[in-house]
């Protein structure tokens, strides 16, 4: 804990040691790194590790405890008091938590569940009580297992599964050798633009698109050039009009995202073609991969490749939790080895006990299982709220996991998400997925995963209520 908070003692100092560990861990408590219940090491274990006596962390415990900001037990341990005075944030704190919630880049982040956030799941459908004994037993045995370090490519057993579910739901064959781990879908995208090594080059996205995905290829030194999307896709004849020699295209084929288009077979065709004749490559994000809610889900771009030219990204963000950072990476044969060395050396797989957590939920059959029963309630919740936005006048339509609501192109829908916040709603603002103020829209996406059916009319009342407050 010393080496967290930063703890430290100065010999040559006229203060008392004792008085030193006080204040230090007195100020730790205040400004909010050690929150009420948090155990403190031993006086014994400080002691050893800040080299001075154990009298003299004892003292300073003494002092604490007399002051009611910690409290010891024999069963408990030192901890901190659960009555410590509340934390007074700062005005840089505060200003900052202002700053994330009006980005754009942010809006996945926010603090949540909220009614309407978008990019979770719903966390009061999920077999929580069967995922969480998984986890503890992968966890146990990952503990119990010999010192070795871990193949950074990933868990072969979740690599197989994961070859395995793709056989059957997205249409894509391919080995587990070919399949990598990584955290998250930015983890895939991070190491897969290490490896193509296109600095300098130009790279198709949609427009509109996802904020994070323009940023990270423009972090990657790459020049993004907006390509529209419309009732179709994302339109391939305007980027190879305006950047043929592009080095790649980043796509959301299966269901575009924000507007919800599935990529049609013309533009597929006519996408890939365009990589084969240009030796160019298309970064595949497959965001809502089976979660799609129409009746069957559109096959995966990879599925139809037959040239080697599209990288496939997943998660299991939308489906399991966004907080297990598990994504996966599916590449083809030609750049296998040279993914193999990049993760060795750059970017390994998260931890074994969740991969292995994961990998024994998909055996056994319960993934398969859970989004069947994920998409029939999805698709009621879809139902639901799209009844009561149109019977408040609404102008909105389904898009995959979200509902776009649009908006007077004059009204300020970042002002509105804003103020949404403060009464528990989360949607987000169209307006920021587009790339220029020039050809942006303004409207609201709103998740549907947390748009539990109770909630909905009270939300689209205030929704309704904050609209025309600010147009």
């Amino acid at each position: 804990m010393a080496k967290i908070l930063d703890l430290k003692v100065d010999r040559a100092s006229k203060t008392a040691l004792a008085e030193q560990i006080r204040a230090g861990i007195t100020v730790a408590i205040e400004s909010g790194v050690l929150l009420p219940g948090a155990r403190l090491p031993s006086w014994v274990d400080l002691a050893a590790q800040l080299g001075v006596a154990r009298g003299t962390v004892k003292t300073a415990y003494e002092r604490l405890t007399d002051a009611q900001l910690i409290v010891s037990s024999r069963a408990g341990g030192t901890r901190v008091s659960e009555h410590a005075p509340a934390v007074r944030p700062s005005t840089d704190r505060t200003r900052s938590i202002e700053t994330d919630l009006q980005s754009d880049l942010y809006q996945h982040f926010l603090p949540g569940p909220a009614v309407f956030q978008m990019g979770v799941p719903a966390s009061d459908c999920f077999p929580t009580t069967l995922f969480a004994r998984l986890r503890a037993r992968a966890a146990r045995d990952e503990v119990e297992a010999p010192a070795s370090y871990p193949d950074p490519r990933g868990e072969h057993e979740l690599r197989r599964e994961i070859a395995a579910h793709l056989a059957l739901s997205r249409g894509i064959e391919c080995q587990p050798s070919q399949i990598f781990i990584t955290a998250g879908f930015s983890g895939a995208l991070g190491i897969a633009l290490r490896v193509l090594q296109a600095e300098g080059r130009k790279a198709w996205v949609e427009n509109p698109g996802f904020l994070p995905s323009r940023r990270a290829l423009s972090i990657s030194q790459l020049t993004t050039v907006p390509v529209p999307v419309d009732d179709e896709g994302i339109d391939v004849s305007y980027g190879e009009t305006h950047a043929p020699d592009a080095a790649l295209a980043l796509v959301t084929a299966g269901q575009q995202a924000p507007l919800g288009p599935t990529l049609s077979l013309a533009r597929r065709v006519q996408l890939l073609e365009w990589a084969i004749r240009s030796e160019s490559w298309i970064i595949e994000d497959d965001y809502l991969g089976e979660l799609q809610l129409k009746r069957h889900a559109a096959p995966a771009l990879a599925s139809q490749d037959r040239a080697g030219r599209v990288i496939h990204v997943g998660t299991f963000s939308k489906t399991i939790s966004p907080t297990l950072r598990q994504g996966f990476v599916v590449v083809p044969p030609a750049l296998v080895s040279r993914f193999d060395e990049a993760v060795a050396c750059l970017a390994s797989a998260p931890g074994p006990a969740v991969q292995m957590a994961t990998a024994e939920f998909m055996r056994d059959g319960h993934y398969m299982r859970h989004l069947r029963r994920m998409k029939r309630i999805y698709a009621a919740r879809s139902q639901a709220l799209l009844a009561g936005l149109e019977s408040r006048e609404f102008e909105a339509y389904p898009a995959g996991l979200a509902m776009v609501v649009r908006l007077p192109d004059d009204a300020d829908d970042k002002t509105i998400a804003r103020e949404a916040y403060a009464y528990g709603l989360a949607p987000a603002a169209l307006s920021g997925w587009y790339c220029s103020t020039s050809t942006q829209r303004s409207g609201l996406l709103l998740g549907v995963a947390t748009a539990i059916e109770q909630q909905i009319p009270a939300a689209c009342d205030r929704l309704h209520h904050l609209i025309r407050k600010f147009t």
